[in-house]
């Protein structure tokens, strides 16, 4: 029992540290290269978990190479783009100045729900505003609206918005992070004045955000009902 629950936290390691060498980025943003040895990655672990009779090199060395050889490829790509047309594929386009192409849905094995699914989730509702749709190589799917469709910006408006700086959560739950106090331009001492000054702890602190132009927010946390 304990060597599968060793096996298990070692392997559950060694996954996400393959993830992490790999490089961060969402399920449905990964190229086809990437997908696959993710799959292959979690297939892997499991052996050495379910088959104790197998040494955990078993598991680890295919897995090491794998990591390996998708580095390789990625550094390839950054290198040649015919290398990565032939990994990624290239953008299909799917609406063409306000007209669906059928050939290409068909190509891509793409239903008109698939479609309306997706321009909604690009903040679009009616057919009639797209004037550009592109399938990306991960998947995704890129729309550009007709002009008269698009939303008014400050800038077309002759307005100039104060900028109001990035927001970085520096303590969270009663946490400090280092990083994003650093990235937020203050420091630790100028974050113990703020709290000194509300009478608080960081303890009781749930949330406390900082804008890189000075301003910030502190949320408090919630005492827990008492039970009657």
């Amino acid at each position: 029992m304990l060597v599968s629950l060793a096996r298990t936290l070692l392997m559950y390691g060694a996954i996400l540290l393959a993830v992490r060498l790999m490089g961060k980025r969402q399920i449905s943003q990964l190229q086809t290269s990437e997908l696959v040895v993710t799959f292959l990655i979690s297939e892997l672990a499991v052996l050495p978990i379910q088959e104790s009779d197998q040494p955990v090199w078993s598991g680890l060395a295919p897995m090491g190479a794998l990591v390996l050889c998708e580095i390789l490829v990625s550094l390839a790509m950054l290198k040649s783009g015919r290398f990565r047309q032939i990994i990624c594929g290239n953008p299909i386009v799917v609406v063409e100045r306000g007209k669906i192409l059928q050939d290409q849905m068909r190509r891509l094995r793409m239903t008109t729900e698939d479609l309306c699914e997706q321009l909604r989730q690009n903040n679009v509702f009616y057919l009639e505003d797209v004037a550009w749709a592109i399938i990306e190589t991960n998947g995704m799917m890129s729309v550009i609206r007709k002009p008269e469709e698009d939303p008014v910006t400050p800038k077309q408006l002759g307005i100039k918005p104060d900028n109001q700086g990035l927001e970085v959560v520096v303590i969270s739950d009663g946490e400090l992070s280092k990083h994003s106090v650093a990235l937020s331009g203050k420091d630790e001492n100028w974050i113990k004045k703020r709290l000194e000054e509300r009478g608080l702890k960081q303890a009781d602190v749930f949330l406390m955000t900082i804008r890189t132009d000075g301003k910030w927010r502190i949320i408090e946390k919630e005492k827990a009902r008492e039970s009657t």
